[in-house]
């Protein structure tokens, strides 16, 4: 009898971008047998062309245009600079292909909302791609909170900041393209503060101090919740790199890291991934010692094109319209902290 091969075909994505951001998404997906790179696309061809032959893809486009015309493609990766993602996204999902998109998704609510509904319009999913969201670490994060291990939650403060390299030429710099802490770094805190709040805010506070660009280089604020609670957040790209999150519950703490890319052991991985601390009190006497909990590591690139090709192989447009949600919410926020640190004054989010 004839074998029958009840292995699922990987899914076939193509890369728009060359930066490097995407040189570690294929690097870190390499052996991963639930996605395949078909192509990859640059403004210059020559740049695809060595891109492919550094990683092994069998085929480069000198536009991203030549690449979506690529009936063998299922899905595309979109590492480009903030300013582009949602017209690319919209012009991906124009094609049929499905797409997950680097952080944050859009530069507005209304771009945001656009993209999906060209996903929706072409009966594709677009999911927008945090690394430490789909990383083991955060399902037990959420399973801690979701079985009351720290009580209801009151509050969280979540934190991102690094050293921008290059300040004059590096692309966060540039307003034209997206750029700024908030963006950039205020994304992720925020996306955490979503995650565990479970909606988005009714309001918000936000002070930035500002570069000489017109982008801010660190920005602080403050969420309003309609039930009383309140969150904060920070984001730098002038300070040592620092990455923490504090959730506080009526019995208990959760402290974490929550880092895009992990390892078991400061001297396992070969790209400099570290362990991912996290650490919860039962409890709420500062006498009670803390828990050091671990969960399976590795690339969050990984664990997040697995789930993408996980959703669309199983078709789950019902966990996906969640990611959207969460990602509608983050764009109408993100739109509203930036309105308030123009004006100074607590501004209303409108989801």
């Amino acid at each position: 009898m004839p074998q029958i091969n009840l292995k699922p075909s990987p899914l076939c994505i193509g890369i728009l971008g060359c930066a490097n951001i995407s040189k570690q998404f294929v690097r870190d997906n390499a052996d991963n047998e639930k996605i395949a790179f078909a192509a990859v696309a640059s403004r210059r061809l020559e740049v695809a062309v060595e891109f492919a032959k550094q990683y092994g893809i069998e085929r480069s486009y000198g536009s991203y245009e030549e690449l979506l015309a690529d009936q063998s493609i299922d899905a595309v990766y979109i590492p480009l600079p903030n300013s582009l993602h949602a017209h690319w996204a919209i012009k991906a999902a124009e094609a049929g292909k499905h797409v997950l998109c680097e952080k944050p998704l859009a530069l507005n609510q209304d771009e945001a909302r656009s993209m999906f509904a060209a996903a929706s319009e072409h009966g594709v999913m677009l999911l927008e791609s945090f690394p430490y969201e789909f990383q083991p670490q955060m399902r037990t994060i959420l399973d801690l909170i979701n079985r009351g291990s720290i009580g209801t939650v009151r509050t969280v403060q979540a934190c991102f900041g690094f050293t921008m390299a290059n300040e004059i030429t590096n692309i966060r710099s540039n307003p034209d393209l997206g750029g700024g802490a908030l963006l950039d770094a205020g994304s992720y805190p925020l996306s955490f503060i979503r995650m565990v709040m479970g909606s988005a805010p009714v309001q918000v506070m936000a002070d930035s101090t500002w570069t000489e660009s017109g982008v801010d280089i660190s920005t602080t604020a403050t969420l309003y919740y309609a039930d009383g609670r309140r969150t904060q957040l920070s984001c730098a790209m002038n300070m040592a790199n620092h990455r923490r999150a504090t959730i506080v519950g009526s019995a208990g703490t959760i402290e974490t890291e929550y880092l895009n890319h992990t390892a078991a052991r400061a001297d396992e991985s070969p790209y400099g991934y570290l362990p991912s601390q996290l650490r919860l009190r039962r409890g709420t006497a500062n006498t009670i010692e803390f828990e050091e909990l671990t969960s399976d590591t590795g690339s969050g690139f990984r664990f997040a094109a697995e789930a993408f090709a996980d959703l669309i192989a199983t078709k789950n447009f019902r966990v996906i319209n969640l990611h959207a949600q969460a990602s509608l919410d983050n764009a109408a926020t993100l739109e509203a902290l930036s309105r308030s640190t123009k004006s100074g004054e607590r501004i209303a989010v409108n989801v």
